[in-house]
């Protein structure tokens, strides 16, 4: 969050003071500045749409802890019960239902380029190793946040939020899943306003 910070003032300050320095400059200083014109709007609006996520992870975190999992199945292929407009999933233990797991899908591209390479079929050995083992805090039957493990095990790195979306989320479905008027309250209130169940 703070290095996202950093970087929306970071690119709306050197928007301003290269504008700033163009305009008191050569005429040929502007095309060389060009591209970051271009560019750093784009940047700006990119920085403003991870305000959102990192507003639900800070929901998802202080509800559940994380937990450390090992060989969790995943892909990036469809699945009957997944619709194909997400971007991947993975599979997590339903917390009241031992041995029933849920897939859950990534809902937005948007950051997604570090477990894109890891979770795709071709990927090398390398690459597919360093999601092995995952960190996760959430409820497979309604929001989580997703993470790597930090280098040399330290903390958890590259978080992204995932939700629960293989079924139409209304109360009877997720009654299957073993989710009470209580589970399906508090899974409200985790996945914010804008939430399905």
């Amino acid at each position: 969050m703070v290095m996202n910070v950093v970087g929306l003032f970071g690119w709306v300050i050197g928007w301003v003071v290269l504008l700033g320095v163009s305009v008191y400059s050569a005429g040929w200083l502007v095309w060389v500045f060009l591209p970051y014109f271009v560019y750093g709007p784009y940047r700006v609006l990119t920085q403003l749409r991870y305000f959102p996520a990192a507003l639900s992870m800070l929901r998802i975190l202080r509800t559940h802890r994380w937990q450390l999992l090992r060989e969790v199945p995943y892909g990036l292929t469809d699945r009957p019960e997944v619709p194909s407009r997400h971007y991947g999933w993975f599979e997590f233990p339903n917390p009241v239902r031992p041995g029933q797991w849920l897939p859950m899908v990534f809902t937005r591209h948007l950051r997604l380029e570090w477990w894109c390479r890891r979770m795709a079929p071709r990927a090398k050995p390398h690459l597919k190793a360093q999601i092995e083992e995952i960190w996760f805090a959430g409820d497979a039957r309604f929001a989580g946040v997703i993470a790597a493990p930090g280098r040399k095990g330290r903390g958890p790195r590259h978080m992204h939020v995932m939700h629960q979306r293989s079924i139409p989320q209304n109360d009877e479905r997720l009654n299957d899943y073993g989710a009470g008027p209580d589970g399906i309250a508090r899974g409200r209130r985790v996945d914010g306003p804008s939430s399905h169940f």
